[in-house]
This record gives structure tokens, C-alpha cells and sequence, in this order.
């Protein structure tokens, strides 16, 4: 009987497995699903007949529909036979006997029976697996990262380390499908009704791309603001979505090798908030003080300043005030100030040189002899 039983079951499951399928996404995926099964529509509004089908099978002649922004990974027996990057409807074909189907012009009598007694030598299963994954190739959002505490790195602007504490997220795209599935995937996630999803908390494999991400931080800002060629500051990267990306990306890469290793890469990211110490705020400060006392402005700026403090000192009387005016002056680099000079007080007149002028006007009948005479008197002294 337990022979009986088994036979009819693998005629039966033969007999489901000719039809034709109807290959898709599932319905209500979320916008950062990245893997997921492609599902048969056997029944199209309860008039379908494909109802028994096995969930590991294909049959010749299936039709599988690729979406834009996705891509299809074939499997047989757990290995990737096959991938398909371009939108459209694909026909499934395969030389397994499993997939052979009468609906597809594969014979009736001998495929059957061939079918049947290698399902018997299973209890009635099939002895091979197939399937059709689909793969997310667009950007996939709502990656966060964040830390508890600050981070610290050397800051080539400022020149000296600095540290803070930031929140935001980034996109992920998978740049090579194949080998995310061959070296990242879990096999759990490799099953029909499984999606892999970079945002599910339950996510292991998940989980562990956002601390690789946590710990790219601090390289990936010293990478961004030390480079020479952009002359970039920290306070620049909440507005250069694309630029610190790539940083975050190649500090990601040097540290655990997504792309080369995984085929995934970082492609935007943006920064929600980010919180300096308090070494570095008193340190921003400076640094913007100085900024605004630099160039034309900063002399402009300078000479309001000093002008105020000269304006306080005579308010407040007396000389130390005049003093820390000249000091401050100093200090901030006041000598470039446009500033009164007061003219130089004329040398004293040699009396010689005088008298001799004196003596050759008299001469010459310029002047008279009384004159000479209280010219000489007001040289001398007399």
C-alpha cells in the first residue's frame, strides 16, 4: 500500500508540475526590499487551474515578468545558473527533466513515466530545485547610522583632532548581484516568502553593515576633510551630500571590502544632525572669528572695533584705557590700519645760516641797514 501511495503521489505531483506559470513580484514589497522570490500567479481571479504545483519546480514555458529597476537570478539545485538585467517577459526553458512540461511541447507518455519514477526514488518529490530571485538594482533608502558617543579624528584645516557626535542616513545599491548572493546573503533569505530587507531590525546580516558603517565614520570624515584638492571643512558636509559619500564609501571599502567582496556600495548620503565637543565648538568659533577679520572686511571690521575702544577709553578717562586700545590693536594685526599721521615739527634754523642770508639781501639793496640790524639782533637773541 505504502508503495501504491507513493506512485500515485508522484504521478500526481507530475501532473501539477505541466502546467504553465505566471512569474512576478509579490505584492506589498517595501521600497528597501533588495531580494525576494519571484511568486507564480496560478490563479487569476479563482479561474486559474495551476493550483498544486511544487514550490521548487518551473515548468517549461513559464513566463517570468522583470520589472524595471530590478534584476533576475535563475537557480538550479542552489547554484545561479543564469542572470538577467534587462525589464521585459522571459520565457523559463530548461533541459531538466523535472521542468519538462506536455504544455510546452516536451512529449506526454515518456517524460511522464521518466518524471514519475525519479519522483517515486524521492517519496514523491521532485529531485531537483529551481528558482527565480529578484534583485533591487535601483538606490535603496532609509539606511541609518548614528553614534552614541563622539568620534574623533585629525582635522587637517583645523590641525588639530576634533570630535563630534552624528546621526543620518545613506543609500545602498548593489552593484554586483551575484556576488552580494554568493557572499553576503544568508541562505535562510534564499527561500520562497523570504525578503531581504537592509532595514529589518531582524536582519543580522543587516545589522552588521550598520556598524561596519558606524565604524567607517571617523576615517570617512578625516578622508574628507583632509583632502588637498577640495580644501573642504567639517562644516561643509551636511551640504555635499555626494562628496562625503564617497568618502564614507572608500573609508567603508579600505575597512571591509563591500564592493570587491559583496558588490554593494554607498551612493548618497545625509547628514540629519551633527554635534560637536566643546573643544571643537570654542575651536569653530575661533576659527569664525578669524574668518570674519580676514581680507578688506576684517580691515573694515578691525577699524569699527578699535574706533569703539578709543570711544570707551575717553568715556572711562585715562591712559590705561588708550593702552588696552594700542595692545588689542597688536594683538589682532592693527597695523594695516589707515590711521592720522601727524605732521613732522620743522628743524631750527641755524643763526649762522641766517645772518648770512641776512647779509647778502643787504648787499644786494634788498633790505635796509635797520632791517639787517634787528635781523641779527632776533638771530642772536639780543
Amino acid at each position: 500500500m505504502g508503495l501504491v501511495q507513493a506512485v500515485k503521489g508522484a504521478v500526481g505531483g507530475v501532473l501539477a508540475d505541466q502546467w504553465k506559470d505566471f512569474y512576478t513580484v509579490p505584492a506589498g514589497l517595501p521600497s528597501t526590499a533588495a531580494l525576494f522570490a519571484a511568486v507564480p500567479r496560478g490563479t487569476n481571479a479563482g479561474r486559474g487551474s495551476n493550483t498544486s504545483g511544487s514550490s521548487n519546480i518551473i515548468s517549461n514555458g513559464s513566463k517570468i515578468v522583470v520589472p524595471e529597476g530590478y534584476g533576475l537570478l535563475l537557480f538550479q539545485d542552489g547554484a545561479i545558473t543564469g542572470f538577467v538585467a534587462e525589464p521585459g517577459g522571459y520565457e523559463w526553458r530548461s533541459d531538466d527533466l523535472n521542468s519538462q512540461s506536455l504544455f510546452a511541447g516536451d512529449g506526454l507518455v515518456t517524460p511522464l513515466i521518466k518524471q514519475s519514477w525519479e519522483r517515486f526514488k524521492f517519496g514523491g518529490q521532485p529531485g531537483g530545485q529551481q528558482a527565480a530571485f529578484f534583485v533591487s538594482l535601483k538606490e535603496l533608502p532609509d539606511n541609518r547610522f548614528g553614534t552614541q558617543s563622539e568620534i574623533y579624528w585629525d582635522d587637517g584645516f583645523l590641525a588639530t583632532q576634533v570630535g563630534a557626535v552624528t546621526r543620518g542616513s545613506y543609500t545602498l545599491k548593489i552593484v554586483d548581484p551575484i556576488l552580494f548572493v554568493k557572499n553576503f546573503v544568508p541562505a535562510s533569505y534564499l527561500q520562497p516568502g523570504q525578503v531581504f530587507d537592509f532595514t529589518d531590525l531582524d536582519n543580522a546580516a543587516a545589522s552588521q553593515l550598520f556598524n561596519e558603517v558606524v565604524g567607517s565614520l571617523a576615517p570617512a570624515f578625516s578622508l574628507y576633510t583632509n583632502d588637498p584638492g577640495k580644501g573642504n571643512r567639517i562644516t561643509k558636509l551636511q551640504q555635499d551630500s555626494l562628496g562625503f559619500a564617497q568618502s564614507l564609501s572608500a573609508a567603508v571599502e579600505q575597512g571591509y571590502q563591500w564592493k570587491s567582496d559583496r558588490g554593494l556600495a554607498i551612493v548618497k548620503t545625509a547628514i540629519v544632525s551633527i554635534e560637536y565637543d566643546a573643544n571643537t565648538r570654542e575651536l569653530l568659533k575661533t576659527v569664525q572669528r578669524a574668518d570674519a577679520l580676514s581680507g578688506a572686511r576684517g580691515n573694515s571690521n578691525l577699524q569699527a572695533s578699535v574706533a569703539q575702544g578709543i570711544q570707551s577709553a575717553g568715556e572711562n578717562g585715562g591712559a590705561a584705557g588708550l593702552v588696552g586700545v594700542g595692545m588689542a590693536s597688536g594683538m589682532f594685526g592693527a597695523g594695516n590700519l589707515q590711521q592720522p599721521v601727524a605732521p613732522a615739527a620743522p628743524a631750527a634754523e641755524d643763526p649762522v645760516a641766517k645772518l648770512k642770508k641776512a647779509k647778502e639781501m643787504l648787499d644786494l639793496g634788498l633790505i635796509t641797514q635797520d632791517d639787517y640790524d634787528a635781523l641779527k639782533a632776533k638771530a642772536l637773541g639780543l
